[in-house]
């Protein structure tokens, strides 16, 4: 296969269309053509959700049903658990040596992090070394390419710092720098019209909500405040009913016709959304179906599979940083004498 991608997810919550535009649409397509191994960062999610383990927990098989779901093939992607591949944290703590906590303290995306989460001065030591963590991830199953948003850049910059850093002082060839792999539209508005479509701030429409769900997700969806009568003339930029038919619907023709006659007025709001409504069921009904053919256990499995690969692939990376160390240690044994 072609490059190598590391790509994945917090188990946090399940997962919404803003990641399927950002990123599963791209794995599901790209598995065919890379070696992709796709890792749920349990380890990860912890850095902000210590005293829910329960919640992570859970939200392991949600995450994975929903890879499944979308079309990663588990016999193509390698699924894994973060927590599962100890190796990661050996070498997250060789890296920790590499990197100074003013340069983790002035990292864009965990400044902006920081500021989101409201940690105020009690930021957890575990997510300020995220970075780190993450550097780990990448360089342990050699990956050359990295799909992330574009907020997120600074963190494979700072991998690839950490590369040529270990590089250097080790004089060695053994770790890869990466890329970032920056999908065409990134980041879905979410259906209350901020920029982004997330969990937190509950404006998400998921891949596993039912319809009943979902229509009454689209009927609260934002649209032109301007757009007080049915005869008034509306605006179709920045109307997220009209964003969402650009990216979901499949009928072009009839979705520039309901743009045509929205702007020029007599098309009421609600008409729009349940065309829309129509258009979401019908978009996410394939990947619904599918996600019901597995069950938890069944997804338990597959990532008891995949971590028992990736371990090994990490493995093999963690031999290699050792020997170029120099701490490849053999435990020597010493015969009792007489």
């Amino acid at each position: 296969m072609g490059k190598v991608i590391l790509t994945g997810d917090r188990p946090t919550g399940p997962l919404h269309l803003g990641h399927y535009v950002g990123s599963l649409k791209a794995r599901a397509e790209m598995q065919h053509t890379h070696t992709q191994y796709v890792m749920v960062a349990d380890a990860q999610a912890l850095t902000d959700h210590a005293k829910e383990p329960e919640k992570v927990r859970k939200n392991i098989t949600e995450v994975c049903l929903d890879y499944l779901g979308v079309g990663l093939d588990p016999d193509v992607s390698t699924l894994f658990i973060q927590s599962q591949i100890p190796e990661l944290f050996e070498l997250t703590a060789y890296y920790l040596n590499l990197v100074t906590w003013n340069r983790l303290k002035h990292n864009p995306t965990v400044k902006q992090e920081i500021v989101q989460k409201g940690f105020g001065d009690a930021v957890p030591a575990g997510f300020m070394v995220y970075p780190v963590s993450q550097a780990a991830d990448i360089t342990a199953f050699k990956a050359d390419l990295v799909p992330v948003g574009e907020d997120q850049r600074p963190m494979i910059e700072q991998t690839n710092e950490i590369v040529d850093k270990f590089n250097n002082t080790y004089h060695t060839g053994v770790l890869v720098r990466c890329e970032a792999h920056i999908p065409k539209m990134a980041r879905l508005p979410g259906i209350d019209g901020q920029a982004k479509m997330s969990k937190t701030l509950g404006n998400a429409i998921y891949l596993s909500d039912d319809p009943d769900t979902i229509a009454k997700k689209v009927k609260k969806m934002y649209t032109d405040p301007g757009h007080i009568r049915v005869e008034d003339p509306g605006k179709i930029e920045g109307n997220m009913v009209f964003t969402y038919l650009d990216l979901f619907g499949t009928d072009i023709q009839k979705i520039e016709e309901l743009k045509a006659h929205y702007q020029k007025g007599g098309l009421g709001d609600m008409v729009c959304k349940k065309y829309l409504i129509d258009v979401m069921l019908a978009f996410l009904e394939p990947i619904q179906i599918k996600r019901a053919e597995y069950t938890p256990e069944d997804a338990w499995d597959i990532l008891q599979k995949g971590s028992e690969k990736a371990r090994m692939r990490a493995a093999a990376t963690l031999s290699e940083v050792k020997a170029a160390m120099g701490i490849n240690y053999s435990i020597l044994t010493t015969q009792n004498s007489g």
